[in-house]
């Protein structure tokens, strides 16, 4: 990536006050897309969850991805991911056309926390480096403790996850994706059913992200929320791309009243 986050300390929460700046926004061409489909379907039996998807995500920009229950959201990203396969078309990630050769690189965060109720925050993850290389991670990439500071959790890391509220397991949940370093994230719904401390907390690591060069896609049904640090809104209907929508991020520093109160 090409930038370091800032220290952990402004991930806890601190978050600067928004700039007033009306620079006219121009998208820039970039040297080169994170992701290219061309008619990429997939069938299951006879109904198409997405049909003939052709577009560019560019590298570095961040997408939220609207659209119905059944529009193709949740298929869409799990074929990015490389849980599925497409059933027609071809698919460019990362500059390989194989997901399996930059799996490394690619972070998915889906409906499942993928943590163990009876272990604590620090554990959990542990236990997710370790599945990846034997009790330590590669070289350059964020810690456990680093990845749980960074969403606000170290005051809790030793705290079982049973005992978490869903914004604090959502957290979790996104520290272990985040220990990986990954180029391109792909979240799937991540502030269903959080409260609004613990989405401003994401969408604060989340910006600094795509500030320091990631390639982020999200899907929501809460557009409002997740403005704060997109690039383009990209809607689909009927497993296809209906249309996207680019336009100047607005500072991710911007809270509601209700957010400034202590972390869930």
């Amino acid at each position: 990536m090409s930038a370091s986050l800032t220290s952990t300390t402004a991930c806890q929460g601190i978050v600067e006050q928004p700039s007033n700046s009306h620079i006219p926004y121009t998208p820039g061409v970039p040297a080169a897309n994170a992701i290219e489909l061309r008619e990429v379907s997939k069938l299951y039996g006879t109904f198409a969850a997405l049909r003939k998807v052709t577009v560019d995500f560019h590298s570095g920009k961040s997408y939220v991805i609207l659209g119905p229950n059944g529009a193709g959201k949740s298929t869409l990203l799990r074929n990015l991911a490389g849980l599925t396969r497409p059933s027609f078309g071809k698919m460019t990630i990362l500059g390989s056309g194989e997901v399996s050769e930059v799996r490394s690189r690619i972070g998915y965060l889906g409906h499942d926390s993928m943590l163990y109720d009876e272990l604590t925050a620090m554990e959990n993850l542990r236990y997710s480096a370790r599945l990846y290389q034997n009790e330590m991670l590669p070289s350059g990439r964020w810690s456990p403790e680093q990845s749980l500071a960074m969403v606000g959790l170290d005051p809790a890391l030793n705290r079982p996850v049973g005992n978490f509220s869903q914004g604090m397991r959502q957290r979790a949940s996104l520290a272990r994706v985040l220990m990986a370093k990954p180029d391109l994230l792909l979240l799937d719904e991540p502030f269903s059913n959080v409260d609004i401390a613990s989405s401003n907390q994401m969408l604060h690591v989340l910006n600094q992200l795509r500030a320091a060069g990631n390639t982020i896609l999200l899907t929501t049904h809460q557009p409002d929320l997740a403005r704060p640090m997109a690039d383009c809104f990209c809607t689909m209907e009927a497993g296809q791309i209906a249309s996207m929508e680019y336009f100047p991020p607005l500072n991710a520093s911007t809270r509601t009243p209700s957010a400034e109160g202590p972390r869930a």
